[in-house]
């Protein structure tokens, strides 16, 4: 089944290949911008940076914060009347006090990561849709012998080249129809990332806490380099799905956040030690379940954390990041401190190990978490073992 999919995606960019000259690519990438921007490219930077009021150098300094390349050439047309509009709200923000000149470019580069992220996931969805689109739109009654088997077709499909008009026709009609749904989708868990965190956020105010210590986590695939040069894109990019949906998902069901993914590794807080502890086990829980994964190890401290636009930084962010590397394959590493903060419901203890020397840190104390017994899950409750009970077995 997996060899089938691998070659049918391999059979589709194969056709796509032989699907877009350039000719085409040019003008499916005019009607993409001027469906996407409201607009033409019409203004050079100094143009922009006049009807927005605002220093051309400022402009610059906000478009590449927001990770996009200046062109070379001063005086081409790089900019819409989108981006005008855009630059004005950013004005009208500084200007009202909002936001203080000084995080303007802070706060643009953590957004433009954040959406060029998920840019990358949604235009690779709409590619993928506007391919099967242009591959049955050259399908024919009896060109096919395998209905279900769109690589038998790959031949045929790529036999000739597309028209212009008939790959920016679908291109765009494609954008239309799925950009408003994915918008809507990403506008709404956008404001319930909002309600979760002003939540959060308030009841440390009404606890009189305004900087109350946070745990800090990584989860990190062993061997992954390794890995890479064993298996194609195609298995990779499924392998590292399943990694970030099973890490997403277990670190949702306790109330945990994600910070980032970095490829084999995730990074995540909690609120306190014990819910950061039983993620950590839920993880490996999680984790060695899934046949196709590799083990993963897990490292975390806890203390004082700056979170600054949506990351994590200072001395507990680099202690959780030491001890995952020192972890060994499925086992998961805490420092002392969050060591000590653990409550005994958790159902968790942990093991001095001897000092772990990692950069930066000569003598690195730190502790093995682990269940109480190996009738514990991981959410604290007890499980039967070869169905029987801690208890049964006691009796």
């Amino acid at each position: 089944m997996r060899s089938r999919s691998r070659e049918a995606t391999r059979a589709r960019a194969r056709a796509a290949e032989s699907l877009a000259p350039p000719s085409v690519v040019d003008a499916t990438r005019a009607a993409i911008e001027t469906s996407l921007l409201g607009g033409e490219r019409r203004y050079d930077r100094y143009e922009v940076a006049e009807l927005a009021d605002v220093p051309v150098e400022r402009c610059t300094e906000l478009w590449t914060a927001m990770g996009f390349a200046i062109p070379s050439d001063p005086d081409s047309a790089n900019y819409t009347d989108s981006d005008v509009a855009a630059l004005r709200v950013l004005k009208r923000l500084t200007d009202s006090g909002v936001l203080a000149p000084d995080v303007i470019a802070p706060i643009s580069r953590a957004t433009g990561q954040a959406m060029s992220r998920l840019a990358e996931w949604q235009v690779s969805l709409v590619t993928e849709f506007v391919l099967n689109a242009l591959m049955e739109n050259r399908r024919s009654p009896g060109k096919w012998s395998d209905d279900s088997d769109p690589g038998a077709a790959s031949a045929d499909v790529g036999a000739e080249p597309f028209d212009e008009e008939t790959v920016t026709s679908i291109v765009v009609e494609t954008a239309d129809a799925l950009l408003p749904m994915i918008g809507e989708l990403q506008n709404h868990v956008w404001r319930r990332h909002l309600a979760a965190t002003a939540e959060r956020i308030l009841l440390r105010t009404r606890e009189g806490d305004d900087s109350r210590p946070f745990a800090v986590g990584f989860a990190d695939m062993v061997g992954y380099t390794h890995l890479t040069r064993r298996i194609d894109i195609t298995d990779l990019a499924t392998l590292l799905d399943e990694f970030e949906s099973i890490c997403a998902r277990v670190i949702a069901e306790h109330h945990g956040r994600i910070i980032k993914n970095v490829g084999d590794e995730v990074m995540f807080t909690a609120d306190d030690a014990d819910t950061a502890a039983l993620i950590g086990i839920a993880l490996q829980d999680a984790i060695g379940e899934a046949e196709s994964l590799p083990k993963i190890r897990v490292g975390m401290a806890y203390g004082d954390v700056l979170v600054r636009y949506g990351d994590a930084y200072g001395a507990v962010v680099n202690i959780a990041a030491r001890l995952t590397g020192a972890a060994r394959p499925g086992t998961v590493l805490v420092d002392e401190t969050l060591a000590q903060q653990l409550t005994p419901p958790t159902g968790l203890s942990t093991r001095m190990i001897r000092p772990v020397k990692v950069h930066g840190y000569s003598r690195l104390r730190a502790r093995q978490l682990r269940r109480k017994t190996r009738w514990i899950r991981a959410d604290g409750e007890r499980a039967p073992r070869n169905g029987r009970t801690e208890d049964e077995d006691a009796g």
